[in-house]
């Protein structure tokens, strides 16, 4: 890539960031005289103006060039220095404009959504520091500053998450993401330590070229290391198995922060990080097998999950962690920009089934539960329409975003690992199947809610329904940057990201469309059919034959109980890890303290006041005694002296 320097870029680059602390500022620090919609509008303004920053890197800056900004010498020790300095490329542009374009629908839509809440001010004072750290982890310089904007972003989605902090079920699902992201962080910091050690430098392109000239003359056993540290990280902020459980547990936010942290932000962080660090992962092969793995089992096991779920926002949830598990089987296969692809259009549709689900519940009086929807299309044609797009779109329907970027990344897999590409395909049509499920048990048929409830129903306000429209439109129309080379079409998307994903990719050596154009069309039909076949198998069990989900307490067949308990995984955290620790510190670490630590205290300040009372007794007043002594000390330090030499 070509370094260049241009002040406009800077002026831009600098502006995007100070833009969300500006809203931060104001409403952080007025909170108490700005009344609503006015807090809300200058937090949306604030990322508006950043997106448009954003707008213009894009279509100024080349896609094979970057340009850097260092704003200080942070740290120096030896022959090591870190600057605190903001690096911008195509992949950061990329982040830039999902992080700013979809956070200000998301603001926006808020502003209606959070109408009334005592806590408007303060919702959006977080959403603009949420948004900000979030740029501060894509557009930082190194590992260290990304690192700022990974704690941050975890800092403020337990914020987030526990909005509603008068109900302890909020806090605890805040307080479980915050500590599995503790966790996944152990590892992001450990990897920094190793790559200060071993090479000396923490800068992106410092890392990238130190880790290949290591490994030729040490082997990759460091690198390797390195890379699944980093992934350790990701694990953690993408949700990933088996840190994933707390990414569902986060829809006790506000729904406007589930679409936030599931589409634009928090969860795609750890796909940005492979992506970014893709040298470091083709030089490991070992360590691109297990982001393999992790992505298949976790892909497999969202989907299924989701098949089971009433709550209109979890299915949407585990919907979110098997897309993410999708992404990283293709970074485990090598297909980064691939996986880059489908976060971009993921994003959008995301975003969508998210505010739509929210305008479903702002109609429904804050229900949540699907078994008591139904017949909603008639009275919700705008939040029908939108949401039957996004829905469209994450089954991989043609025309729909998407088709391509899942249809490239099963093409990919089916020439790399037959077995991968089978799962993975396996869970695109349970995707297919339990997102038309949601469909057709909240809009189709006849309402099953009450008859209070009934009454209120209404569509949402134009601050909601004007996000729908536009993410509508970028889920039917954004996979098209990324046309099927397979076909002869040419990729832009690819070509736009080529600059920094070329690197690790001829490290792999890896041809992701050695197939046949006959071939390429004939997965694309069987993934095509497959998923319609899906869609009209819902259709048949929830419309034709009018089937409903199991009644709360219903029995159930033993299979079908462990996926609507998510196969028991909480449970196996509290009983081998939460229960042992409480057990040691109510029993062994309580005895300890009272009986070790105590006496040890205790018992020195005993001695200390023994000792005191007895060398008082030492202070008589007699002058000569005191001669005496001083004279004795003098004649005992001199023949320990004699002593000694």
């Amino acid at each position: 890539m070509t370094l260049i320097d241009n002040s406009s870029f800077i002026v831009a680059a600098l502006a995007i960031l100070v833009f969300p602390i500006i809203g931060f500022t104001i409403n952080g620090l007025l909170a108490k005289s700005i009344k609503e919609p006015t807090s809300g509008w200058i937090a949306t303004l604030s990322v508006g103006f950043s997106f448009l920053a954003a707008v213009y890197l894009f279509f100024g800056l080349p896609a094979d060039s970057y340009f850097t900004v260092d704003l200080f010498q942070w740290i120096a020790f030896g022959e090591t220095t870190i600057s605190f300095g903001l690096m911008v490329d195509a992949l950061t542009v990329t982040m830039l404009l999902v992080i700013t374009g979809i956070g200000m629908l998301i603001h926006m839509y808020s502003i209606s959504y959070m109408h009334g809440d005592e806590g408007f001010t303060r919702f959006f004072t977080y959403l603009n520091m949420f948004v900000f750290f979030m740029l501060v982890l894509v557009m930082g310089s190194n590992y260290l500053i990304m690192f700022i904007g990974w704690e941050g972003v975890g800092l403020c989605s337990y914020l987030l998450i526990g909005f509603w902090f008068k109900k302890s079920a909020y806090n605890d699902a805040a307080k479980k993401a915050f500590v599995m992201n503790r966790v996944g962080d152990l590892g992001y910091l450990l990897a920094i330590f190793l790559m200060l050690f071993y090479f000396g430098t923490l800068d992106y392109s410092g890392v990238m070229v130190a880790a290949q000239e290591y490994t030729a003359i040490n082997g990759n056993t460091i690198v390797t290391a390195v890379a699944i540290l980093l992934f350790v990280g990701a694990m953690g902020k993408s949700a990933q198995l088996p840190l994933s459980t707390w990414l569902p547990d986060a829809m006790a936010g506000p729904t406007p922060v589930s679409a936030l942290i599931h589409a634009a932000t928090m969860v795609t962080a750890g796909i940005y990080m492979v992506v970014r660090s893709n040298v470091i992962y083709a030089l490991a092969p070992v360590a691109m097998d297990l982001v393999l793995v992790a992505g298949v089992l976790t892909c497999v096991y969202g989907a299924v999950i989701g098949l089971m779920q009433n709550d209109i926002k979890k299915v949407l949830a585990y919907s979110t962690v098997s897309q993410l598990g999708l992404m990283f089987a293709a970074l485990g296969l090598g297909a980064f920009s691939s996986g880059m692809f489908h976060v971009v259009t993921h994003a959008f549709f995301k975003a969508l089934l998210f505010l739509g689900a929210g305008s479903v519940i702002h109609a429904l009086s804050n229900e949540q539960d699907m078994r008591f929807m139904g017949g909603l299309s008639k009275s919700l044609k705008t939040t029908y329409t939108t949401v039957l797009i996004g829905s469209l779109a994450i089954a991989g329907i043609f025309p729909f975003a998407g088709f391509f970027s899942k249809d490239e990344i099963l093409a990919f897999a089916f020439e790399e690992n037959l077995a991968v590409w089978i799962i993975l395909s396996a869970s695109a049509v349970l995707t297919a199947f339990y997102m038309f499920r949601l469909i057709y048990l909240t809009f189709s048929g006849e309402y099953r809610g009450d008859e209070e409830t009934k009454k209120k129903i209404h569509e949402s306000p134009a601050l909601m329904t004007i996000p729908l429209w536009v993410l509508a439109g970028f889920s039917i129309v954004i996979g098209f940057i990324g046309m099927p080379e397979g076909l002869g079409f040419t990729h832009a998307f690819k070509n736009y990201l080529a600059a920094v994903t070329n690197p690790g990719t001829e490290i792999l050596n890896l041809d992701p469309h050695a197939h046949s154009v006959a071939l390429e069309l004939i997965l694309i039909g069987l993934a095509m059919g497959l998923a319609v076949a899906a869609i009209l198998y819902a259709r048949k069990k929830y419309v034709t034959d009018k089937q409903l989900p199991h009644k709360e307490g219903e029995k159930l067949p033993a299979f079908q109980h462990a996926v609507y308990n998510k196969f028991y995984l909480d449970e196996l955290y509290d009983n081998t890890i939460v229960k042992p620790i409480r057990f040691f510190s109510d029993k062994a670490f309580v005895w300890f303290d009272k009986n070790v630590l105590d006496i040890m205290v205790s018992g020195s300040a005993q001695l200390t006041k023994a000792g005191g009372n007895s060398l008082r007794l030492l202070q008589n007043g007699n002058t000569g005694f005191y001669l005496f002594l001083m004279v004795s000390g003098t004649i005992l330090l001199f023949i320990i002296r004699l002593l000694v030499k």
